[in-house]
Formats: C-alpha cells, sequence, structure tokens
C-alpha cells in the first residue's frame, strides 16, 4: 500500500509540473506597433474579445500559410476556436493605425518564447475587400510585401521589420505570419491599418510615419525624447505585482503575466511584458 500511495503521489505531482511548464509553453509573441488585434484586446482598448485579452501571444496555429495554415475565416485566430472574437469583422470598427501608401512602416513583435524562426511574412487585403466578413485567402494579396529570413536562429525579445505599404486606399488588414523553425506551426496576427485616414486608432500606432527620430537603432522606440509621458505608476520593489498590472520602469511601461516581485526586465520565460516606451 505505501508502494501504491507513492507511486500515486507521483503521479500528481508529475501532473502538476507538466501543468505548470504547459501554461509557461503558451507564451511567445505579438505584434505591438501598430497594434494588431491581439494586443488591442489585451490593452482593454477592444471590449468582449474572450481569452485573447490576456495572451496575446498565443494565436499558434499549423503552419505554412498559404498552402496550409488556419482556414478560411478563421485567419486572424489562427484557427483557434478560444480566439474566435479576433475572427469577427466588428462591422469594420477594429481601431485602425493611419497610413500611407509607399509609407515605411516598422511592425514590432513582442516575443515572450524565442522559437527558432523560419521566416516572417506580411501580406495585405487586396483592394475593395469586405470589411464586414472573416478574412479568407480571397480577401489577400498572397504574394508577401515583405518576407524576412529568420535563418533557423532564435530571435531576440524584440523583433522589428521594416516594410513600404503597397498602393491602398481606405481601410485594410495585414496578416503578419511568423514561421516556426522546428515545429510544424505558425503565429498569426491580423493589423487594421488606414490609408490615408483618420485610422480611428486607440492603438499605440507611434511609428506611422516611419520615422522616430531614432536613428533606426535597433529597437526602434528609444532615444527620440518625444515618447508619451507614463502613465502607469512607478516599479515599486516593495509592491508585489499580479497578472494585469501595469507599471513604468526604465523608459517603458510594463504589464504583469503572473504574481511577482521582480524587477521588470525582457527575459525569455519572465514574469513581465514590455509596453510602449515613455518618458516620465
Amino acid at each position: 500500500m505505501k508502494r501504491i500511495r507513492r507511486f500515486t503521489l507521483l503521479g500528481v505531482l508529475t501532473l502538476l509540473m507538466s501543468v505548470g511548464f504547459a501554461g509557461t509553453a503558451s507564451a511567445h509573441g505579438y505584434v505591438g506597433d501598430p497594434a494588431s488585434r491581439a494586443y488591442l484586446c489585451s490593452t482593454g482598448d477592444v471590449q468582449d474579445c474572450g481569452a485573447i485579452q490576456y495572451e496575446p501571444q498565443s494565436v499558434e496555429g499549423p503552419g505554412h500559410f498559404p498552402a496550409e495554415g488556419p482556414t478560411d475565416g478563421d485567419l486572424c485566430s489562427g484557427g483557434n476556436e478560444g480566439f474566435a472574437e479576433l475572427d469577427e469583422s466588428r462591422d469594420g470598427a477594429w481601431p485602425a493605425t493611419s497610413v500611407d501608401s509607399g509609407q515605411d512602416v516598422t511592425f514590432d513583435w513582442h516575443m515572450l518564447a524565442r522559437h527558432a524562426t523560419t521566416d516572417y511574412r506580411y501580406y495585405i487585403t487586396e483592394p475593395g475587400w469586405d470589411t464586414s466578413e472573416p478574412l479568407t485567402r480571397a480577401d489577400l494579396d498572397l504574394e508577401p510585401f515583405l518576407e524576412v529570413d529568420g535563418h533557423g536562429k532564435q530571435p531576440p525579445s524584440h523583433v522589428e521589420h521594416t516594410a513600404t505599404l503597397p498602393d491602398r486606399s481606405g481601410r485594410h488588414l495585414v496578416y503578419a505570419v511568423w514561421e516556426i523553425d522546428d515545429t510544424a506551426n505558425a503565429f498569426y496576427q491580423c493589423i487594421d491599418v488606414d490609408f490615408d485616414g483618420d485610422g480611428n486608432d486607440d492603438g499605440d500606432g507611434d511609428n506611422g510615419d516611419g520615422d522616430d527620430g531614432d536613428g533606426d537603432d535597433g529597437d526602434g522606440d528609444d532615444g527620440d525624447g518625444d515618447d508619451p509621458a507614463c502613465e502607469a505608476s512607478e516599479w515599486d520593489a516593495d509592491d508585489v505585482y499580479t497578472e494585469g498590472d501595469v507599471v513604468s520602469y526604465d523608459g517603458y511601461e510594463w504589464r504583469a503575466e503572473w504574481w511577482t516581485t521582480d524587477e521588470p526586465s525582457d527575459g525569455q520565460w519572465g514574469p513581465w511584458t514590455r509596453l510602449d516606451a515613455c518618458s516620465g
């Protein structure tokens, strides 16, 4: 009986450890600027988002788009039923970043788990796409306007790609794909943009002019002295932070992903997600 109980206890501990590791492995990556739908849900700028508001980094699905990948109508959610809110058209009312044809725009990925990478690809909707319907392959120009080789290597915690936007007018959607090298999966982000319009931009969208004054020094959001004032309270080493808490520290705002007293940093498995640059 003692031996049976010992094996039972071992099984319980193994299960608990596997659950813990599964939770950690759920962290991957998202595009914070220009603001993706997943990111806007996580900041609360868009409401009624369901589970994606807690994990904008987890829009993972079958890779090798467009030959394979998520099914049409489920592209923005990566085929994840739990993230179906991302596929909703919302009658074209998703906040969009204002852009112009021929403009250079930098796409900023926040990597919470730095998977070895095959490549990154950026697609955009065709002229005349129907904003009232979920995204399909037929809506997209399936020739990427930007493709970046990942060389099978692990990326840094922040990845930036600058692209010249194609000629468009009105509202459009950029479909960003992060292809993983050591699995058959990819991560997907839908980014609403508005050409020659006000964009109804409730996201950060702070690189819309492609010229932040940062000298393109690799991180794209510091050193220009024009960052907005920090709204969150300064991080305090004596405080305990829980999931969703936002603080300002070292020129950025940070969001806690779970209970922590750690100093905010970009560690691969760390409890903090770096958000936007800020001053003050």
